[in-house]
């Protein structure tokens, strides 16, 4: 069906969120294609401190964040969520990119143009809770809610199977996902997994209080410096300072703190008796310097997935992803187009 242009919507509100927006209808629904920009062509939902990154690739993506409109109940209630969409549709199934817990599309800055230029369709995609997406009127963050969003965003934009990228946490995101929504998983793709811890265990019956506690010392820059540092090799510190603040970048987010204690509260993700029923074909990518999940870990998940194979990267830490992003892109083309 050709689209009605309806050019800038006046400010409006979707079950409580307010959105100003140049859309699009379709299927009697919105689409948004095209956010503005503030001085610098930032997206202006973007936190103020985006001013302050220096890395060019993280400034490049941030300009190609946009929110979509994801329905996750009635007809009428929506989530203006945040990702980075591909600039054109190829004959191939596309390649979703998901990200480690607490973070966002951001930490796909430095591989997502050599995705483009290798001619795959890339999807960088926040999960509920964490990234840029609006959650002023915040909804449940738990594990079934995340995945139901995600399967929406999916239903409503991508709406071919998968080649799933999970680094980290989000590894086990990806599991839980292709387990419950086979159909739209072609195959994974597990970056330093962190699939074997269960769930978030006693950190769900803190007092909200302590959990609000907690989630406050998880947002200050020593901490987010100290895990940047201990993610990555060798590289400068001028760098890892800069790439701190692109780790804690939706920190800022208003809605942050509350959306990270619902999630904890909740029990967090538990995919250990999932692993066994995973049907995809999965590719795990294991950093040899990984100081945050054990090597040991990704082999016992390459033995225990039904059909699964593992490359080592040499004088990599945790973030393949940003650390070794040529050799994680072709790791990926070459996976995604293998028969």
């Amino acid at each position: 069906m050709a689209a009605l242009r309806l050019g800038s919507l006046p400010p409006t509100t979707l079950t409580g969120i307010t959105v100003t927006k140049k859309c699009e209808r379709f299927n009697g629904g919105f689409k948004v294609v095209g956010d503005g920009g503030g001085d610098n062509g930032f997206p202006p939902f973007l936190p103020k401190e985006i001013e302050k990154i220096k890395d060019p690739f993280a400034r490049n993506l941030a300009r190609r964040i946009k929110r979509l409109p994801v329905q996750i109940g009635c007809s009428e209630s929506y989530i203006m969520s945040s990702c980075v969409q591909p600039l054109a549709q190829t004959d191939a199934n596309p390649v979703a990119l998901l990200h480690c817990f607490d973070s966002s599309c951001l930490e796909w800055r430095r591989a997502y143009p050599l995705l483009e230029e290798s001619g795959l369709e890339a999807w960088a995609l926040d999960i509920l809770g964490w990234g840029f997406s609006d959650l002023g009127r915040l909804p449940p963050c738990n594990v079934a809610s995340k995945r139901y969003h995600f399967y929406q965003l999916w239903k409503s934009y991508i709406k071919r199977p998968m080649v799933l990228v999970g680094p980290s946490l989000g590894a086990a995101v990806a599991i839980d996902f292709a387990v419950n929504y086979p159909e739209a998983v072609e195959k994974l793709v597990l970056i330093n997994p962190s699939v074997y811890a269960e769930g978030t265990g006693n950190l769900a019956k803190l007092p909200k209080v302590v959990a609000y506690a907690g989630v406050s010392l998880l947002k200050t820059f020593p901490l987010r410096l100290y895990a940047n540092l201990l993610a990555f090799d060798g590289i400068p510190l001028s760098k890892s300072l800069d790439w701190t603040n692109v780790g804690r970048l939706h920190c800022h987010m208003p809605w942050w703190k509350d959306a990270t204690v619902n999630f904890m509260v909740s029990g967090g993700y538990n995919v250990v008796s999932k692993i066994k029923q995973v049907k995809q074909k999965t590719l795990i990518i294991c950093g040899e310097n990984d100081k945050i999940v054990s090597n040991q870990l990704a082999m016992r998940l390459r033995f225990e997935l039904p059909n699964a194979s593992m490359q080592r990267l040499p004088d990599c830490g945790h973030l393949c992803h940003v650390d070794k992003p040529r050799n994680v892109v072709k790791l990926i083309a070459d996976f995604a187009r293998a028969k």
